[in-house]
C-alpha cells in the first residue's frame, strides 16, 4: 500500500479527508501531502494538533506555529501533491504578514521581558518570605500571601512565553526556565499546560474540542453545552445533569469566587496527567518539579504562627492569582463559539472570531502578560509579547479589509460582557424543562436585569 501511495502524483481533497484517524494521519501544507502518522508520537507540540487537523490543509496553522527552519523536515513525510489545492484571499494576506514579520526579525526580537519577569518573581518571593519571617503582624502576612499570588501570576506569564517560543539563549535553558517557573514555582506541570494550550489554540472556541471552554459542571458559555456533548480533549461526555444545571444557573454569581480557587483545578489536572498512561515527555522531570513545589510551599506556609494565618495566606495567594484566571476567560468566554473539529482552511477567521482583545495603555502591558493582544497572539503565537502592540494596527487593517471582527474592549467592559454571557446561559439553564426555584434574593437582584 505504501509503494502504491508514493507512486501517485496527485491526491484529491476527498481522499485526504479519509486519513484523519489515529494510526492514519495525513495533512497538506502548501499543496503537498504528508503522512505524519509515525511522527505524531514525536511531534514537539504533542499529538493533539495533528489528530485535530488531520485530513485537511493545515498550511496556516503550520506557518503560525513553526519557524522557517521547520520546512526542511517535511520532505521525509512527503507522499504526493494535493490535486485541487487553492488558497483564499484571507490566507494569502495572512501568510504575507507572517513573511513580513519574519523578514523584520520580529519573531527573534524578544526584548528584555524575560529578564524583568524573572527578576520580579525573585523580588516577590523574597519579600513574601522576608515578611513571614521578620514580622509578626497578621496584616503583613496577608500582604505576603498577595505577593505570592503576584509571583504565580508572573510565573504564569513566563511559562506561557517559554511554551510558545524560546525566551532564553538555547533550548536547554529555555526548558529549565519552563520547569522552574511552572512545575517548581507554581506546582503546575508545563507538560499539562502545553497539551491543554496547544489544543486550545488549534481549536479556538470549539465547544467540544477546546478545553478552555469545557468547565462543566461549574460554567457553560453556550446552551449547546446543555446537550451533554463529548469533550474530545478529556475524552468523556460533559453531562448536563441536575447538579450542573443548578451550578450553571448561578454561574454569573459564582464566577469570581470560583476563579479565586481555580488554581486547585490546575494542580489536579497536572497530577492526573503525570499519573496517567498518556505519553508525557520528560515525565520524571515533570513529576520532580511538581513534587518540589509541594515541599517548599507547605514549608513556607508552616512558618506562619497559627492555622488562621496559614489559611488566610493561602486564600490571599490563590485569590490574587485568580485575577489571571479571570483574564484567561475574558479573551474567549464572550466570543463566538462553534461545534465540531477545527478547520485548517479558515484559520484566520476562527482565531479572530473566537478571541477578544483588552484595550489598555502600554504601561499596563505587564499586567496582562500579552493577553491584551489575544487576537495577535492567536494569529502569531511565536511572536514575543513585546512585539504584539507593534503588529496590532496591521492585524486590525487586515480584519477590516476582509470584513472580519476585531473585538477590543477595556478590562472593565470585557468583564461586564463576560458576566452578561454567563448570565444569559444561566437563565437558559433555568428554563430547561422545570425551572430551578428562584429565591427572594435572586428575584430582588434580577428584578431590573
Amino acid at each position: 500500500m505504501g509503494e502504491e501511495v508514493k507512486a501517485r502524483n496527485f491526491i484529491s481533497t476527498e481522499e485526504l479527508k479519509n486519513h484523519n484517524k489515529p494510526g492514519d494521519l495525513w495533512i497538506s501544507i502548501q499543496g503537498k501531502v504528508y503522512d505524519v502518522t509515525k511522527w505524531a508520537k514525536d511531534h514537539p507540540g504533542g499529538d493533539l494538533p495533528l489528530l485535530n487537523l488531520a485530513g485537511q490543509d493545515v498550511t496556516d496553522a503550520f506557518v503560525a506555529y513553526h519557524p522557517g527552519s521547520a520546512w526542511q523536515y517535511l520532505d521525509r513525510f512527503f507522499i504526493g501533491h494535493l490535486q485541487d489545492y487553492s488558497v483564499s484571499d484571507v490566507s494569502k494576506d495572512y501568510r504575507r504578514l507572517v513573511s513580513e514579520f519574519s523578514k523584520l526579525g520580529l519573531f527573534e526580537k524578544k526584548g528584555h521581558v524575560a529578564f524583568f519577569t524573572l527578576s520580579s518573581m525573585v523580588l516577590f518571593f523574597s519579600l513574601s518570605l522576608y515578611g513571614i519571617i521578620a514580622s509578626s503582624s497578621a496584616l503583613v502576612h496577608l500582604a505576603c500571601g498577595g505577593l505570592m499570588g503576584w509571583l504565580w501570576m508572573q510565573s504564569g506569564w513566563i511559562g506561557h512565553d517559554s511554551g510558545h517560543y524560546q525566551i532564553m539563549t538555547n533550548a536547554r535553558i529555555n526548558r529549565f526556565v519552563q520547569v522552574l517557573s511552572g512545575n517548581c514555582v507554581s506546582g503546575i506541570s508545563i507538560a499539562w499546560w502545553k497539551r491543554n494550550h496547544n489544543a486550545h489554540h488549534i481549536a479556538c472556541n470549539s465547544l467540544d474540542f477546546d478545553p478552555d471552554l469545557q468547565h462543566m459542571p461549574f460554567f457553560a458559555v453556550s446552551s449547546k453545552l446543555f446537550n451533554s456533548i463529548t469533550s474530545y480533549f478529556y475524552e468523556r461526555k460533559m453531562h448536563f445533569d441536575a447538579l450542573s444545571r443548578f451550578l450553571v444557573s448561578y454561574q454569573h454569581w459564582t464566577f469570581y469566587p470560583v476563579m479565586c480557587f481555580a488554581r486547585i483545578n490546575l494542580f489536579a489536572q497536572s497530577i492526573l496527567l503525570l499519573l496517567s498512561k498518556k505519553s508525557v515527555p520528560n515525565r520524571r522531570q515533570e513529576m520532580l518539579g511538581v513534587l518540589f513545589f509541594w515541599v517548599w510551599f507547605p514549608t513556607v506556609v508552616s512558618l506562619l504562627p497559627n492555622w488562621g494565618e496559614r489559611v488566610m495566606f493561602i486564600v490571599a495567594s490563590f485569590s490574587v492569582t485568580g485575577i489571571q484566571h479571570v483574564q484567561f476567560c475574558l479573551n474567549h468566554f464572550s466570543s463566538s463559539v462553534y461545534m465540531g473539529p477545527p478547520c485548517g482552511n479558515d484559520w484566520f477567521e476562527k482565531q479572530t472570531n473566537g478571541t477578544l482583545n483588552i484595550t489598555c495603555p502600554s504601561w499596563m502591558d505587564w499586567f496582562h502578560g500579552g493577553l491584551q493582544f489575544q487576537i495577535e497572539h492567536h494569529l502569531f503565537p511565536r511572536l514575543p509579547r513585546c512585539n504584539l502592540r507593534k503588529v496590532a494596527p496591521l492585524v486590525r487593517d487586515l480584519c477590516k479589509k476582509h470584513n472580519l471582527p476585531y473585538a477590543s474592549l477595556s478590562f472593565w467592559d470585557s468583564n461586564v460582557l463576560t458576566i452578561r454571557t454567563l448570565r444569559a446561559a444561566a437563565l437558559q439553564a433555568r428554563d430547561i424543562t422545570n425551572p430551578i426555584p428562584k429565591n427572594l434574593v435572586w428575584e430582588a437582584v434580577n428584578t431590573h436585569g
